[in-house]
């Protein structure tokens, strides 16, 4: 008996649990990476508050200018403020133990890869509240927080991949389903992919081309 359309699973390499949870794997990697250099820095400006860290550049370009905002440590317990980067540490571990069950192909629940997805979501929405914070608030771009943005990005495309096609979260043998896997099948994601990370870029140089082009 054939499988009712939509309902059969995406084929190809870059559907495959190893490809897409590689891909979380090392964009995980590289946003744990960015955020123990920035707890770096963040304990080096507070050793030091006059001095200049590695990434200060110009005023535009500036982590410390960053750094000495509110929105940098806004998350308050107990009396004491706790830097953004701290957080990341901890979320980017945990994403990096999620790619490394999801190549194994270790099973998990469907609520485990939903908690994991929301998750996610979050992670990229703050991030991304962080970026617009610096990009138009705080008018000063920090390159370890962009990088941290981009790679929570990817982070989240290949998370959102693994879960429709891996997870088969939602069921494809529901209209939501049956819509994400033929958006798979058909590998339009590449494509929204590729757009996003250029809207980013265009959004970065709109603001401070003038500056980094110099």
């Amino acid at each position: 008996m054939s499988a009712t359309p939509g309902t059969a699973p995406v084929r190809g390499w870059r559907h495959t649990a190893v490809w897409t949870y590689l891909i979380m794997l090392l964009s995980s990697l590289a946003a744990l990476i960015v955020s123990f250099a920035l707890s770096a820095e963040t304990l080096q400006l507070a050793r030091h508050p006059h001095q200049q860290l590695s990434c200060d550049i110009s005023s535009a370009v500036s982590c410390s200018t960053v750094a000495q905002s509110w929105q940098a440590e806004f998350i308050h317990f107990a009396g004491m403020s706790f830097p953004n980067a701290f957080f990341g540490i901890a979320a980017e571990s945990v994403f990096v133990t999620v790619a490394v069950l999801g190549i194994s192909r270790i099973a998990v629940p469907r609520w485990f890869s939903l908690c994991t997805w929301l998750g996610g979501l979050a992670a990229l929405l703050y991030a991304y509240w962080l970026f617009t914070q610096s990009m138009y608030v705080i008018n000063a771009l920090c390159p370890w927080c962009l990088g941290l943005m981009f790679a929570t990005t990817v982070q989240f495309m290949s998370l959102t991949h693994a879960t429709v096609c891996i997870q088969r979260i939602p069921s494809p043998s529901s209209s939501a389903g049956r819509v994400l896997h033929t958006y798979y099948r058909l590998n339009i994601d590449l494509l929204d992919d590729a757009v996003w990370i250029i809207i980013l870029v265009a959004l970065i140089l709109a603001k401070h081309g003038s500056v980094l082009l110099r």
